[in-house]
């Protein structure tokens, strides 16, 4: 059974700094598709950013494009995310997910992006809280 543990959330100023990772164990899998999600009180859980971590193409939803970056090491099976220049509006409790096929699902002669509901594993999350 994979294991999903994130750290590295926690309590920082407005335009301050914050680096997650999501270190995964257990049973082997082949990942093609990783991602950050997150949910603030209130609201449904929103996609973050993805990345393929064999081709490393990476997605970013339009409310971070700029300030966050998604990473990957394979080594390491760990999933990164670079939080910069954060907002108070970026307060919420962010998720990890991965799932065996791909971040991108093909419907027709077109695809859309793999849904919250439809990741094979997730982590427990961790807390991230912006204060101005």
């Amino acid at each position: 059974q994979v294991q999903l543990v994130e750290s590295g959330g926690g309590s920082v100023q407005a335009g301050g700094s914050l680096r997650l990772s999501c270190v995964a164990s257990g049973s082997p899998m082949s990942v093609r598709c990783m991602a950050w999600f997150r949910q603030a009180p209130g609201k449904e859980r929103e996609g973050v950013a993805l990345i393929d971590p064999v081709t490393t193409t990476t997605t970013y939803a339009d409310s971070v494009k700029g300030r966050f970056t998604i990473s990957r090491d394979n080594t390491k099976n760990t999933l990164y995310l670079q939080m910069n220049s954060l907002k108070p509006e970026d307060t919420a409790m962010y998720f990890c997910a991965l799932d065996g096929g791909g971040c991108w699902i093909q419907v027709g002669r077109d695809r859309r992006r793999r849904g919250s509901h439809e990741y094979n594993y997730w982590g427990q999350g961790t807390q991230v809280t912006v204060s101005n």
